[in-house]
């Protein structure tokens, strides 16, 4: 089959590999639809070893790339049950393996891992391919209501979107700031809306700021043309948003996250990479403002994130803006490194 592969400095190639056969404890995946996240621009733009670029080590070796896998139960192997894996059922991944019997493991947390872990689409093959093997313990069920592609968005970006937003308890007494307007932020956006929140959405494309309008912003402030912490005080009677969420792992859009909260607030940093400064004492300590760092979401927030889009019968499919077939990886990624778009996904 073919799979692909991020060699770093923007390029990308589709290589052979051979059909993945489930061992004991597997299954392998008919992938139907496998998303691009921001995280793939991290080894997509990277020199060197890829994984590296996120601090996930790894071997060095093609990996074949995505983290966002949907799809259907394709073949078991030893040991797994017909009806914790039945044949054609309809599953998302839970993209990373730990040891399996750890704390943080037994309750879905696999990510967290202290005996060392694998990612999906990072530091094992991942889902930009027709077929992946996995753990049969990652998988999560696809609610009928929802769509192959909504489930792959949920599968990293919208699912790392709600696990924040229930760092922040974001709810109807709310303002918040939602800082960048790719896949994770515009989903932010969709799902703060729903919780009840007045969202402000921030970044500075205006395609994306016109996106994230359609999608349930109440406003929307362009970092690049005014100052996007007096832009939120004014909107917010000078007193802050209560919650705040930064989406870009960029020191300058964390730094502003941090300032544009009100006395009491919260803020979670959701994006990859970088090192921030920030005055603890006047930004944090004396406006007592409680700060979250969220990676991801567990197997059980995964589930619940599919539940409450469907059960709110949520239009995620409005995210993804552009799909594509796996021979046109390449135009896809370049596309996307623009960030300029909403989400492109991969169908099968």
């Amino acid at each position: 089959m073919k799979g692909v592969v991020f060699l770093g400095n923007r390029k990308l190639e589709l290589r052979d590999f051979p059909d993945p056969t489930p061992g004991p404890g597997e299954v392998v995946l008919a992938i139907k639809a496998s998303g691009m996240c921001g995280s793939d621009l991290h080894p997509y733009r990277a020199v060197g070893n890829a994984a590296a670029a996120l601090g996930l080590g790894g071997s060095g070796g093609p990996v074949i790339g995505g983290h966002e896998p949907c799809g259907v139960v394709a073949a078991r192997g030893p040991g797994v049950a017909e009806e914790d894996a039945p044949l054609g059922r309809r599953v998302m991944n839970h993209h990373y393996k730990g040891c399996g019997r750890c704390k943080h493991c037994r309750v879905g947390w696999s990510q967290l891992c202290r005996s060392g872990i694998v990612v999906y689409g990072m530091t094992g093959h991942g889902a930009h391919a027709p077929y992946m093997k996995v753990p049969a313990g990652t998988l999560v069920p696809l609610p009928d209501a929802l769509s192959f592609e909504e489930g792959a968005a949920i599968s990293c970006g919208t699912g790392t979107a709600y696990g924040a937003l229930k760092r922040l308890e974001v709810s109807g007494r709310d303002t918040l700031a939602v800082f960048g307007q790719g896949p994770v932020g515009l989903s932010a956006t969709i799902l703060g809306s729903a919780m009840g929140a007045r969202v402000i959405a921030v970044d500075i494309a205006r395609e994306r700021l016109t996106l994230a309008r359609e999608f349930g912003a109440d406003a929307v402030v362009n970092a690049k043309e005014t100052d996007p912490v007096a832009a939120l005080r004014e909107l917010t009677r000078g007193e802050g948003v209560e919650a705040a969420m930064d989406c870009t792992g960029n020191p300058e859009a964390r730094v502003a996250a941090v300032r544009s909260a009100a006395t009491w607030g919260r803020v979670c940093f959701v994006g990859e990479g970088n090192t921030t400064t920030f005055d603890i004492s006047q930004d944090m300590i004396r406006k007592q403002l409680t700060l979250h760092a969220s990676w991801t979401f567990s197997t059980v927030g995964q589930e619940e994130c599919a539940r409450f889009i469907a059960d709110r019968k949520i239009r995620l499919e409005r995210l993804l803006t552009h799909r594509f077939k796996l021979e046109q990886a390449d135009e896809a990624y370049r596309l996307f490194d623009t960030q300029t778009t909403g989400k492109g996904v991969f169908v099968f």
